[in-house]
């Protein structure tokens, strides 16, 4: 007896609808309705004092960093952000009236800023982080709104974006903020210092954009706020009960650290941390204690564990590393000793004694083989201490050697088991 075929064509008729509803549903989602252009403001329409704060807040969230290429002009865009989705460029936030924002009233820029929508309604990516600057006050968007329009206008348009098939389709991004964006503002849960700092790093600084980790799908896990991310292809250390400096932060040696780099007892910034180190030496001191104040609280006091790894590294930098005529430990002479047995001092031929050296207690060899290849090179325009690079000098297997010696010589710790991964990872791109 033949079957008839008019349940299974119903079927598939109420499927189709379903799915075109649900499409219908995530395009109304996902659009948004572009905000007017406007005549760029006058400078001569913000006062002195509100442009000055905006200053102060751009450089707390480090805008210039992220918007402005190694020899471009400043917040003109194009600099690539690296993200496990392909390479988001930074586009010209200066207020030229055609690549730039010039044409955005304030509207645009808070929306932009709270839910992730350029002003003429696509979709931003989260490498621009609207899922924190969406927790602003509104007086704080103002600033920066006054202090950007302000700038000088430079004519730039940003490289087209290079992500994996099909994020290119920018509506997907209405499914990712109806799953993790929390729209603000917030209002400061907390009062006093801590309060303060609370607001600076959980918005503007946007702290857990590097030092938190993120899931599948690119978002923040908040259940492990602070516990270690990643920036650029560095780990960022964690800033909670989980961090792996071997001696636990003061509340004032961190806030030296955030504004000059260079702290006694801790190693000296090194990759993405030497821009934020540059940005908050701009920043109102208070603002920067206020954070220093947050995060050290969130590490806590340190635990028996951290206090046993306290002791360790205090006692193993008491003086030079041992030599135990091993292939490690000849590398470490011919090129390393010279400076860091020395112990860091007034001279410029000193450095930090390797025990206190945070990469080596990492949970992967990347930062240190990226300091090791790279070298350490003061910001530019600015005094302060050097490392040489040393790639070129060292071959691969002698890199793996010198690490896998130093984190065993100088900290105690297990072996790294991904020393080839890591290699591969932090080598320079072929010309």
């Amino acid at each position: 007896m033949a079957i008839s075929s008019r349940p299974r064509r119903r079927g598939l008729r109420s499927t189709l609808a379903v799915l075109l509803v649900l499409a219908l549903a995530a395009f109304a989602f996902a659009w948004r309705a572009p905000i007017a252009r406007v005549a760029t403001p006058a400078t001569a329409s913000f006062d002195a004092a509100t442009v000055h704060r905006g200053a102060r807040l751009a450089a707390m969230g480090n805008c210039v960093s992220c918007h402005t290429t190694g020899d471009g002009a400043a917040f003109a865009g194009g600099r690539g952000l690296p993200t496990p989705f392909g390479t988001v460029f930074a586009t010209n936030i200066t207020p030229d009236g055609e690549t730039g924002i010039g044409g955005w009233s304030e509207a645009a820029f808070m929306r932009a800023l709270r839910e992730g929508v350029s002003r003429d309604g696509h979709l931003l990516y989260p490498a621009f982080p609207y899922d924190h600057f969406t927790r602003l006050a509104d007086g704080d968007i103002h600033a920066l709104y006054a202090y950007l329009m302000t700038r000088t206008p430079v004519h730039a348009v940003a490289p087209a974006n290079r992500l994996t098939f099909p994020l290119q389709f920018r509506p997907l991004l209405a499914g990712w903020n109806l799953l993790f964006l929390q729209q603000g503002p917030r209002t400061q849960t907390a009062s006093g210092e801590a309060g303060r700092g609370a607001y600076l790093v959980e918005a503007l600084a946007h702290c857990s954009a590097c030092h938190s980790p993120r899931n599948r799908l690119g978002a923040e896990q908040h259940d492990r706020f602070l516990a270690g991310g990643e920036a650029e292809g560095w780990h960022a250390s964690a800033l909670n009960g989980q961090s792996e400096s071997p001696l636990p932060w003061s509340t004032e040696a961190l806030a030296a650290y955030l504004r000059t780099g260079l702290v006694p007892g801790h190693a000296m910034t090194a990759g993405p941390m030497q821009d934020v180190v540059r940005s908050q030496s701009e920043v109102d001191p208070a603002d920067v204690h206020a954070i220093a104040t947050y995060i050290t609280g969130a590490m806590g006091p340190p635990s028996p564990e951290r206090q046993t790894r306290e002791a360790a590294a205090r006692q193993r930098a008491q003086g030079p590393l041992h030599q135990d005529g091993s292939p490690g430990a000849r590398l470490y002479a011919d090129n390393c000793a010279a400076c860091h047995d020395a112990g860091r001092g007034l001279s410029s031929n000193s450095a930090l004694r390797l025990p206190l050296a945070v990469a080596l207690y990492m949970p992967d060899p990347r930062n240190l083989l990226h300091i090791v290849r790279q070298g350490i090179q003061p910001v530019a325009g600015r005094p302060g201490r050097w490392m040489p690079p040393f790639e070129g000098t060292l071959n691969e297997e002698q890199l793996a050697t010198l690490a896998d010696w130093l984190r065993r010589e100088a900290t105690g710790e297990p072996p790294w088991t991904d020393l080839a991964r890591a290699l591969q990872d932090t080598r320079p791109p072929t010309p």
